[in-house]
């Protein structure tokens, strides 16, 4: 059998018009927003609040995963491609990918194999223009920022309390901390300034919560900067930035339609981190697959302790939204790398090693139950899986009540992911009482933290470094109690520390510092310490990637 690499698969199916698409979902071709023939903008007027209450909508999420991922996205839009097989109306909805990743470690993010998203160039690369807004709202601000500094009626801003950054949709290290203003009088006032990466400006974050423009816009002016000399907050509405931003997001709040490979509809809209922001898509992305077909099938970044408890605790709590089921992707390499297989051996097959790294699937699979939702194991199928392993896994989940299925959507793109469409059916219709939160956002702040770091990482004690109990007086202080908790942490491990695999036990966590981001509503504790600002391996993804005379891209995988 001949191998193909996702970029080729995807560039020799032929595409259906967006049009097409949309009539699936029974939208005019006059309600579409068109960006050439395969895309286009899907206007907010579309979604409908009682139709939402009445589909399912299904969450992916994963096991702690091993740094190339374990196929979250690839096993999301399978099983919509499966659910449709098995005749049900389905929508995959989905986070748009970074250039950073797709240019550094990971490479494209639209799915694998016969499960993907398409036209994958595209939605890798600059796709709507989303990022492009995101990124050029939040530098408005900067520039606000600092021209108010020199400006003869300025808000008497204290350089030294600056909390706001600067953002570009790339890996690049060098721009973590530098000094601006330099070159006189006429050039700024000199600071110590930096760069984050656009999935993790606050403006992503408040595109992916924000309920509709007006929400928007009043999030946008709630966006906290820092203080004056005498010590009073300044938010972005000091600067009347709010209005201004969201011109340059007017478009950008739209969700983008796009296809799968087997034609099905795709909804893809934002894309925060989840180990360092919420990790899912908008919460207008996900209404609106709602308000237009029976199953949503939706995705929320990395292992399960970061996305699925942000997606529930957060997105879920702010919007209303109620999952019927979620789907852990577990493969045999992570549980081999969990169960202690070196980095160097995670493909040789070892039944003893998986039954080892099973009890760090044991602990998701408790967490999920701790939202009154049950969840469905899909094994994400590799070639050097075992049988031996296989079975273990599922007759290992058989035994606490919870049905693993083999996921080969990979391979098989719809046909391989019937059995886990099935099951997930099968879940959906049992699912008699509504999911429920870890906390209240009304609870103490500590106790917020405590609750995630106690019930979901395994912790036994919660630490407060000093700064970190300086920023809970300001907290206090400027009356942000009742945000959410968003918390920044290595994807890598249940506790702050990389290197505990598995499942570890008898561990302490320690809140370095906590982060406000008051327009998105939530407050970010930062456990260990988190690059915002990625940089790029010794030999990046960008260096195997190629385009020729005629446009035709390779590389991109």
């Amino acid at each position: 059998m001949e191998f193909k690499t996702d970029i080729e698969i995807a560039q020799n199916t032929v595409l259906n018009h967006i049009s097409d698409i949309a009539l699936k979902l029974q939208i005019k071709e006059d309600d579409l927003e068109l960006y050439g023939k395969y895309k286009a903008k899907l206007p907010l007027h579309l979604i409908d609040e009682d139709k939402i209450l009445t589909n399912n909508l299904i969450l992916v999420t994963a096991l702690t995963p091993t740094p190339a991922g374990e196929g979250k996205t690839t096993v999301s839009i399978g099983l919509t491609e499966g659910l449709n097989k098995i005749g049900k109306q389905a929508t995959v909805v989905l986070r748009e990918p970074s250039l950073g990743p797709v240019f550094g470690i990971k490479g494209g993010a639209a799915g694998g194999g016969y499960s993907q998203v398409v036209p994958m160039e595209d939605i890798n690369l600059h796709f709507t223009g989303d990022f492009n807004a995101v990124e050029k709202a939040n530098n408005l601000l900067s520039a606000l920022i600092d021209n108010n500094l020199q400006a003869p009626d300025n808000l008497n801003i204290d350089p030294r309390t600056i909390v706001w950054k600067r953002v570009i949709d790339m890996n690049d290290r060098s721009l973590r901390n530098i000094t601006i203003g330099l070159g006189g009088t006429a050039h700024g006032i000199p600071r110590e300034d930096g760069f984050n990466i656009t999935p993790a400006s606050e403006v992503m974050a408040i595109l992916c919560m924000a309920t509709g423009f007006n929400d928007l816009k009043e999030r946008l002016g709630d966006i906290f900067i820092g203080f004056t000399y005498d010590k009073k907050p300044v938010f972005a509405r000091d600067l009347k930035a709010e209005n201004a931003m969201a011109i340059l997001l007017k478009d950008a709040i739209k969700p983008n339609l796009v296809q799968t490979l087997e034609k099905n509809p795709a909804i893809i809209h934002g894309g925060p981190f989840a180990n360092i922001a919420q990790g899912t898509n908008t919460i207008l992305a996900t209404k609106m697959g709602l308000s237009l077909s029976n199953y949503v099938v939706t995705e929320a970044g990395f292992g399960a302790d970061l996305g699925a408890e942000k997606f529930l605790n957060i997105k879920c709590a702010a919007s209303g939204l109620n999952p019927k089921a979620v789907v852990l992707v577990a493969t045999i390499r992570a549980l081999r790398h969990h169960g202690g297989a070196a980095k160097d051996a995670l493909n040789e097959a070892s039944t003893d090693l998986v039954k080892k790294g099973f009890e760090n699937l044991e602990k998701h699979i408790e967490n999920i139950r701790k939202f009154n939702i049950e969840p469905v194991i899909a094994i994400n199928s590799f070639v050097n899986d075992t049988q031996e392993e296989v079975e273990f896994v599922i007759d290992r989940c058989r035994e606490l009540g919870v049905q693993a299925v083999v996921s080969e959507g990979w391979a098989k793109g719809g046909e391989g992911t019937v059995d886990l469409a099935r099951a997930v059916v099968k879940v959906v219709e049992k699912a008699g009482s509504k999911f429920k939160t870890l906390y209240d956002w009304n609870d103490p702040v500590k106790e917020k933290i405590e609750t995630i770091a106690k019930e979901i990482y395994g912790a036994t004690t919660v630490n407060y470094d000093k700064k970190a109990v300086l920023n809970l007086r300001r907290i206090d202080r400027l009356g942000f109690n009742d945000f959410a908790v968003c918390m920044a942490k290595t994807q890598k491990s249940f506790s702050d520390n990389d290197s505990l695999i598995g499942r570890p036990e008898n561990f302490e966590v320690t809140v370095r510092e906590i982060e406000i981001a008051a327009g998105a509503k939530f407050i970010i504790p930062i456990l260990g310490v988190m690059m915002r600002m990625p940089g790029l391996p010794s030999h990046p993804a960008s260096e195997n990637m190629n385009i020729d005379e005629q446009g035709v891209i390779s590389g991109l995988s």
